[in-house]
């Protein structure tokens, strides 16, 4: 089977490692990589965006099935107009994708079907959102609240503010100075929601849903989950506070009722769907809902997975999924984003990595790379992520401990990354909390 990816993060190159091991794959395509995924792939020169580009490279290529790695092809219509062309293709159709592309319609949909997420109002003008944080009562003299463009924002687009003053400066960001463009031209206000994270990421038929293994991903820049969002600085698998009873409870009361949900509205939604979840004292509820794999849960999950990962996209496509199990490897996987000095904000590129070849020798150690390039034999910097240091380990401890002494042989300069990837894990180890 030839075979297209599109993406040129370590989600996609996750995914194109899991794929080259499918006893049905003869050739994988990548549109439009990176340099370590060249190593394993055929890359073209086509951007993610670039949706007609990608069907003709498709056409010319005779690719018989194609999967999507990030939100913009998908929010743009890239499977409808591959179906159109009867072209295989995994993922959701770009109505389906509005539950990522547009958070009012996302929130709309959960209010109108009873889906626990936190309370909102949408607001169309900076002036009325302004009015509403001015108005917001006093909590023994502090705010706590989230702004929230409605359009896409590369994962960038929320603002958890203390402040009345912090709502106020994002609302002048997202809506005055569009910091995210078109997607600032509605915002979100909801209630801050207290508790432990979690991601569940399941796959669907637009019917019934598998789950993949629960992970928890590591938004903030910096150690204690301070300083500014990103797209997410590591992740790993399982997430303990994810018990098989709680994970029961989130399939029956978040991802099949918002499946169900799509369908009564005339939607029927294939593909990934990710919910990023808060674990609060009255269960759990929506923070977000994403269209595709998460990313950098992604590079802790695939690694687990025993299943051939193309038998679970054709479940998908072929309304299949009811009759679908997933084998996973009981042993936790630990993924650290190293990144560019400076991201999330400015930051510079072109630096030689130096230290890959030496891990090559590391046993259930693997490198997915996000914003690099080959020169040569060499590997550049081009990107604000630029790679995923993943190793699996016999408990959680040594997954920690595997990957950070992988992290420690890489180098470049202004390399930064977080250093307590998995700390919650490891803390619920400690004191013998659920495993998941």
């Amino acid at each position: 089977m030839r075979t297209l990816v599109v993406g040129s993060g370590g989600r996609e190159h996750a995914l194109v490692w899991k794929l080259a091991q499918s006893k049905d794959i003869d050739k994988i395509y990548c549109a439009p990589g990176n340099g370590g995924i060249c190593d394993i792939a055929e890359c073209a020169d086509i951007k993610a965006e670039d949706v007609g580009g990608l069907l003709d490279f498709a056409l010319r290529q005779k690719i018989e099935l194609t999967v999507v790695g990030p939100e913009a092809p998908l929010a743009s219509g890239i499977v409808d107009k591959f179906n159109a062309k009867g072209i295989r293709i995994f993922g959701p159709t770009s109505a389906a994708a509005q539950i990522e592309s547009s958070k009012v319609f996302m929130k709309s949909l959960m209010k109108r079907h009873n889906i626990p997420t936190a309370d909102f109002e949408v607001f169309t003008s900076s002036a009325s959102a302004k009015d509403y944080v001015k108005g917001l009562p006093a909590s023994g003299g502090k705010h706590k609240f989230v702004v929230k463009a409605d359009g896409l924002a590369a994962g960038k687009g929320v603002v958890v503010c203390t402040t009345k003053e912090e709502g106020l400066t994002a609302i002048d960001d997202i809506m005055e100075k569009k910091i995210f463009k078109d997607a600032g031209n509605k915002v979100i206000i909801e209630e801050c929601l207290e508790g432990e994270e979690a991601s569940i990421i399941a796959v669907t038929d637009g019917e019934d849903a598998v789950p993949l293994a629960s992970a928890q991903d590591h938004k903030r820049v910096y150690d204690g989950d301070k300083g500014p969002n990103t797209g997410g600085m590591g992740a790993y698998s399982p997430a303990p506070a994810v018990s098989a009873e709680t994970l029961g409870g989130i399939m029956k009361d978040i991802i099949s009722p918002t499946i169900d949900a799509m369908l009564k509205e005339g939607i029927q939604y294939k593909g990934v769907l990710y919910a990023g979840l808060m674990l609060t004292a009255s269960g759990p509820k929506v923070l977000e809902f994403n269209c595709r794999f998460g990313d950098p849960e992604t590079q802790a999950i695939l690694p687990r997975l025993k299943n051939d990962l193309v038998d679970l996209i054709d479940a998908s496509i072929d309304d299949e999924i009811d009759l679908f199990s997933l084998e996973w490897d009981a042993r936790p996987c630990v993924s650290v984003v190293v990144a560019s000095g400076g991201y999330p904000g400015e930051y510079k590129t072109g630096f030689e990595i130096e230290g890959l070849e030496g891990l090559k020798r590391l046993k259930d150690v693997y490198i997915f790379h996000a914003g690099t390039k080959k020169a040569g034999d060499k590997f550049i910097t081009s990107g604000g992520r630029v790679l995923n240091v993943t190793a699996l380990g016999s408990d959680i401890k040594d997954a920690i401990y595997r990957c950070y002494n992988a992290v420690n042989l890489i180098e470049f300069e202004g390399m930064h990354f977080r250093r307590d990837i998995g700390y919650r894990a490891l803390n619920r180890a400690k004191s013998g909390g659920n495993n998941g």
